[in-house]
């Protein structure tokens, strides 16, 4: 069977989320998007693992039909992010012993930061028998690529998989030779369970039953049949840009600034600039990788459709109205064009059309800003 899978959000307990996560609001908003599987993120809290705990029954975690990966980000002392996944509380009860003497805040932090690097977490994670990859590989903050030039270097061995990032696809991460025998993981990294941030980016995966061994299985043996994600310029911080009024510069012009703009903010390196410098080839997919197939959240294309703000009262009840008999990703994907177009405002229904066509266009992110959608 083909399940979506988004295996990497956060809870309460982690900087800037919402105080409305609980795994209840979070399976809630999954069944909406179309998801079959979430992470729990933070498992490493304990009160986030006490609230865990209360579904959790014989080695799984169900809540209204919605199944849970344990899951946590870490960073390192190199302020690089892993993702890891765990198979159940005794893999992560035996991570916790191993790390306790080297972080100072996993008591009150859903994201800890740990006095070790990159090798050292990838070496635990194994033993503990966790899955462990570099969390938003690209991103110019707190990833492994904005710091380092080789995963493998970096780690000194493979991981097992590197999660891309909302501001690169496989077309970007695929110009570097040694990520070809790495799987790819497309995930939300939500803060909240809301409708845009949930299942923004998501896997799916061909699995015989939705467990642990399955995922896992699904995950390092070429399971994942499609990474699903924004494009590239949706991410923001895909291209050079400002942090502070988000001017865009070439990355040359930035360089010769001292990476200070004109209005005296801070210039990041923009993914496509970074892969620019690493990759060392031109794109090409190993034949085993899933396709990435490129979304954006529904919430945001009925919100330019009929000229509202994301987060108006008129979007989230036309969002409700779509997806009362239909997952959001099954209106994005999988559902018929003529069965949408006669259940949606034809406003809306035309701009899914040109989404799935593709006559979308998109004014790239950068320094902080997403990019914005414009319909042709």
């Amino acid at each position: 069977m083909l399940i979506n899978a988004d295996l990497h959000i956060h809870s309460p307990f982690s900087g800037g989320t919402s105080d409305k996560i609980n795994l209840e609001s979070i399976a809630e908003g999954a069944r909406r998007k179309g998801l079959q599987v979430v992470a729990t993120g933070d498992c490493l809290h304990p009160l986030w693992e006490r609230h865990i705990k209360e579904y959790y029954h014989d080695g799984t975690i169900e809540v209204n039909g919605i199944h849970f990966i344990l899951s946590v980000e870490v960073e390192d002392m190199h302020r690089v992010h892993h993702l890891l996944l765990f198979p159940d509380f005794d893999s992560v009860n035996q991570f916790k012993e191993m790390i306790e003497k080297r972080t100072d805040n996993m008591e009150h932090e859903g994201r800890p930061s740990l006095h070790m690097n990159g090798m050292e977490i990838l070496d635990i994670a194994m033993e503990c028998d966790a899955l462990i990859g570099p969390a938003h590989a690209f991103t110019p903050w707190t990833s492994l690529y904005a710091y380092f030039d080789s995963v493998m270097d970096y780690y000194g061995k493979k991981p097992h998989f590197l999660e891309l990032g909302l501001s690169a696809d496989s077309n970007y991460a695929d110009r570097i030779r040694e990520l070809h025998s790495i799987p790819f993981l497309s995930n939300s990294d939500a803060h909240s369970p809301s409708p845009h941030r949930l299942g923004r980016e998501f896997n799916r995966m061909e699995v015989e039953e939705v467990t642990w061994d399955a995922i896992k299985k699904a995950i390092l043996n070429g399971g994942i049949k499609y990474n699903v994600g924004f494009p590239p310029e949706k991410g923001k911080y895909n291209r050079t840009a400002c942090t502070s009024c988000y001017r865009q510069y070439d990355v040359k012009k930035a360089m010769k600034m001292g990476w200070r703009c004109r209005c005296g903010g801070v210039i990041k390196k923009g993914v496509r600039d970074r892969v620019e410098e690493i990759a060392d080839q031109e794109v090409m997919h190993p034949s085993w990788r899933g396709k990435y197939i490129h979304i954006l959240p529904l919430a945001e294309i009925i919100a330019v459709a009929i000229n509202e703000e994301e987060h108006s009262s008129i979007v989230r009840k036309r969002w409700e109205e779509m997806t009362k008999e239909s997952s959001e990703i099954e209106i994005l994907l999988d559902i018929d064009m003529d069965e949408i177009k006669r259940a949606s405002p034809p406003v809306v229904a035309d701009a899914i059309e040109k989404f799935r066509e593709g006559s979308i266009k998109i004014i790239p992110g950068g320094g902080g800003k997403y990019g914005e959608i414009v319909i042709k």
